[in-house]
């Protein structure tokens, strides 16, 4: 197999190695008896790991070299805290734990600000979250979370909402190889009608060349103010389906409207 260089962080990833399971096991028996080679070769190992990782976070306008070093903390506070008494894959135990510390920093370093008050009960929800995984080898619940830390579940629930990074209108959620579906698509106007009726009395002009479910689908949307996906439920199609309709339908409405 081929490996194309990449460099990250001064690092050549297509010289990293990989580890085998029983390596793995193996160095973690050296290290916990004191060999820190065996440390630093577990960290070298698993770098391919964090680098998978970050993958994840490419979108989020951060360079890939701080997240990848954010990654490889994470990385060796697995690596310190791994118990080999536990039968569990290394990569089981250190996914969660690195991307815990690179939602941590992405957190830091958001611009919109949370309370300190409700940071701190949700970073301690994350800690708690991190022990039942590593009991239980499976997601907690909310209420889960609040029984270990002795609090309500809706501080818990208000807590964690207040830390979630911000999504973009334009994010696209859904893409079958035709136009995507964002964020917005899915969002339904509850606004005054009454202060709209101008463009509401554009779009039934331009509607009039359109045919019958292209008007039920744009009526639906823009008069009753449903999202596509309830549209999609309503009449039978999928979202996709509709999106596509509804462009092409708004596509001939302008057509009309500005010739």
């Amino acid at each position: 197999m081929v490996r194309h260089k990449v460099e990250i962080c001064g690092v050549d990833t297509s010289k990293l190695p990989v580890l085998k399971n029983e390596e793995m096991r193996e160095l973690f028996r050296k290290m916990q008896a004191g060999d820190q080679f065996a440390r630093e070769t577990l960290v070298n190992g698993n770098l391919r790991l964090v680098l998978s990782i970050i993958q994840r976070f490419q979108n989020r306008g951060e360079y890939g070299d701080d997240l990848f070093q954010v990654g490889c903390i994470g990385l060796i506070k697995s690596i310190d805290n791994f118990d080999l008494s536990q039968n569990v894959r290394f990569s089981t135990y250190a996914v969660p734990m690195i991307i815990g510390e690179i939602r941590r920093y992405l957190r830091d370093n958001n611009p919109i600000r949370v309370s300190r008050s409700l940071r701190d009960t949700a970073y301690k929800a994350l800690q708690a979250r991190e022990r039942i995984m590593s009991k239980t080898l499976k997601e907690p619940t909310a209420e889960e979370i609040a029984k270990e830390l002795g609090v309500e579940q809706s501080d818990i629930v208000f807590a964690m909402d207040a830390i979630q990074d911000p999504v973009s209108l334009f994010e696209p959620i859904y893409n079958d190889g035709g136009d995507p579906i964002f964020v917005m698509d899915q969002i339904s106007d509850d606004g005054d009608k009454e202060e709209n009726w101008l463009d509401q009395l554009s779009l039934r002009e331009g509607m009039k060349r359109l045919n019958a479910r292209e008007k039920l689908i744009l009526s639906k949307r823009f008069f009753q103010g449903l999202t596509q996906m309830e549209v999609a439920n309503e009449i039978g199609i999928s979202q996709a389906q509709v999106s596509r309709l509804e462009k092409a339908a708004i596509k001939e409405m302008n057509n009309e409207m500005f010739e």
